[in-house]
């Protein structure tokens, strides 16, 4: 039998990432959990309206997504546990400046970089829904076909019941293959 939970946020683990963008001229960083896809070119960050990063976000309407992994999981837990508004978190990561002028952090296997082109206000957020203009990834994260291998990469998942950490699984069936074609 099934336990009603009542309205719980049970949408998870998730992948987490750090939020990288310009506020006053330097580079700030968040991690983030809430990221979710909009469309097949545009994703939703989604931020609590107090954090020091969303003032560079709505100025300069650029910001990079940066997943995380285990090389680096220990400096994305700190710049999501310290806030901006005290405490200059931009050297924390060493970054690159990408050819759209946003920091993007060189131990990130993987960093989506975009433009804003919608804000949407919801309760004490500030969703942004994110143009994805440029798609960077360590070409030893490549499988043989020249595409991603989220196993490579090995995303840290983020399990907010419970506040932990957690890493990828293996893989236990192709998308669309599972079913006996027999029966089609």
């Amino acid at each position: 039998m099934k336990k009603n939970l009542g309205p719980a946020l049970a949408l998870y683990p998730m992948p987490i990432a750090v939020i990288g963008a310009h506020v006053q001229n330097k580079p700030n960083w968040t991690l983030v959990a809430h990221v979710g896809i909009v469309s097949h070119d545009s994703v939703l960050v989604s931020l609590a309206k107090p954090h020091y990063i969303n003032q560079g976000i709505l100025e300069n309407k650029r910001l990079s997504i940066n997943l995380v992994n285990q090389s680096f999981l220990e400096k994305a837990d700190y710049v999501g546990s310290v806030s901006g508004h005290k405490v200059d978190k931009s050297q924390v990561f060493d970054y690159s400046m990408s050819d759209q002028g946003v920091p993007i952090i060189n131990d990130s296997p993987l960093v989506i970089e975009g433009s804003v082109v919608d804000v949407y206000e919801y309760e004490n957020f500030d969703n942004f829904i994110v143009k994805i203009e440029n798609t960077y990834v360590d070409e030893d994260k490549l499988n043989d076909q020249g595409k991603i291998d989220y196993q490579k990469v090995n995303p840290i998942l983020f399990d907010f019941p419970n506040y932990e950490y957690l890493s990828l699984g293996q893989v236990v069936g192709k998308c669309l293959k599972l079913h006996d074609k027999k029966n089609d």
